[in-house]
C-alpha cells in the first residue's frame, strides 16, 4: 500500500520553520478559466517585456508537464509585512526588498521542509523545490491549496493576514492524506486597489498591465521610464505598493518577525541626497545579499533620477 503524505504533520512542520500558512492541493492541469485569461493576457502583450512569463506555456498550466510524476502541490507563504516603514518623505523601495532576498530564505526553508516529509514520513519521496524561479503560476496554486484568493490587485489575500507574503511550493510525487479546499473570493465590490494605483495600471479588476505597472517599471524594465509615466512615480524608486496599502485586508497584517527580512539600520537611515550621491561601492554593500540587485545598480540610479524634489 502507497505511503502518503502525512497533512497534519506537514503542516506543523512548515509553521515550526517560519512559514505563515501552508496548504496542498491535488496536482492536475490548471484550470481552463485560469489558463484561457492567461493566454489572454499574454497575447495581449500586457506582460511588457517579461518574455519569460510566455515561455512553456504548457509546463505552467500542468504541474506534471514541468515535474514529471508530480500527484500533489504544496504551497506556503511568508510574511513579509514591514514592522517599521522608510519615512513617508523619502524614497520608497517596496515592503518585499526591505531585507534579504527572498529567493534564497524560501529554498532554504522549502528545501528543510521536503527534508522532513522524506525522513519521517515518505522516504521515496520525490520532487522540486519553487520559489518564483520556475513557470510555476504561484498564487493560482496558493489559491488551489486554500490559502487565500486572488485578489483585484492580482495579489494573493490570506483572510485576516493581508497580502505581504511571499509564496513558495513543493511539487510532489506522492499524494497527500488529505488536501485542502479553494478559498471564495471575498473581494466584494470593493475597487480601493484599483482606485489607488497610481498609472492605472489596474485596468479592471484582476487585469493588471505591466506595461504601465511601477513594480515592473522600476524593477524589470531595462529601458527607460516612459515620459508619460515619471511625474507619477512619486518617490518611489524601487516598486510600488499602493495596491496592497489600499486594501482593506491588510489592515489584519501582523509585522514580519523574520530575522532575515528585518532591514538594516543603514537602509533605514538613508536620506534623499544619499540615495542622489550613491556610488556603485556602496550600492554592492548596502545591497549584498538583497532582491534590490534586481534592478542593478544602473537601474536604481536611473530611477532615482526620475525623482522631482
Amino acid at each position: 500500500m502507497e505511503t502518503k503524505i502525512n497533512s497534519k504533520a506537514l503542516k506543523a512542520e512548515a509553521l515550526r520553520l517560519g512559514f505563515s500558512a501552508c496548504g496542498i492541493a491535488p496536482a492536475g492541469p490548471v484550470d481552463p478559466v485560469h489558463r484561457d485569461f492567461l493566454k489572454e493576457w499574454l497575447g495581449s502583450g500586457r506582460h511588457a517585456e517579461m518574455a519569460y512569463m510566455g515561455n512553456h506555456f504548457d509546463k505552467r498550466c500542468d504541474p506534471a508537464l514541468l515535474v514529471e510524476g508530480t500527484r500533489c502541490v504544496v504551497s506556503v507563504a511568508l510574511n513579509y509585512y514591514p514592522a517599521t516603514r522608510l519615512p513617508e518623505d523619502e524614497y520608497q523601495f517596496a515592503w518585499y526588498a526591505y531585507g534579504m532576498d527572498y529567493h534564497d530564505l524560501m529554498r532554504e526553508k522549502l528545501t528543510t521542509l521536503f527534508r522532513f516529509i522524506q525522513e519521517s514520513d515518505v522516504p521515496e519521496l520525490d520532487g522540486r523545490v519553487f520559489c518564483d524561479t520556475a513557470p510555476v503560476p504561484e498564487r493560482y496554486w496558493a489559491w488551489r491549496a486554500g490559502l487565500g484568493w486572488i485578489g483585484k490587485n492580482t495579489q494573493l489575500i490570506i483572510p485576516h493576514a493581508g497580502s505581504a507574503f511571499f509564496l513558495g511550493e513543493l511539487f510532489l510525487n506522492t499524494e497527500a492524506d488529505t488536501y485542502d479546499r479553494p478559498r471564495p473570493n471575498r473581494c466584494g465590490t470593493c475597487n480601493r486597489c484599483l482606485q489607488a494605483c497610481p498609472t492605472q495600471a489596474l485596468e479592471a479588476p484582476y487585469g493588471l498591465d505591466a506595461r504601465r505597472c511601477l513594480s515592473y517599471l522600476t524593477i524589470e524594465n531595462k529601458g527607460e521610464i516612459p515620459a508619460s509615466i515619471s511625474p507619477l512615480m512619486g518617490n518611489r524608486v524601487y516598486g510600488c505598493d499602493e495596491c496592497q496599502k489600499a486594501c482593506p485586508w491588510n489592515r489584519f497584517a501582523t509585522p514580519c518577525r523574520t530575522p532575515e527580512l528585518q532591514p538594516s539600520p543603514e537602509f533605514m537611515n538613508m536620506k534623499k541626497e544619499d540615495w542622489q550621491q550613491l556610488s556603485e561601492e556602496k550600492y554592492r554593500t548596502l545591497f549584498k545579499g538583497s532582491a534590490v540587485k534586481r534592478a542593478k545598480y544602473s537601474g536604481l540610479i536611473r530611477n532615482i533620477k526620475q525623482m522631482k524634489d
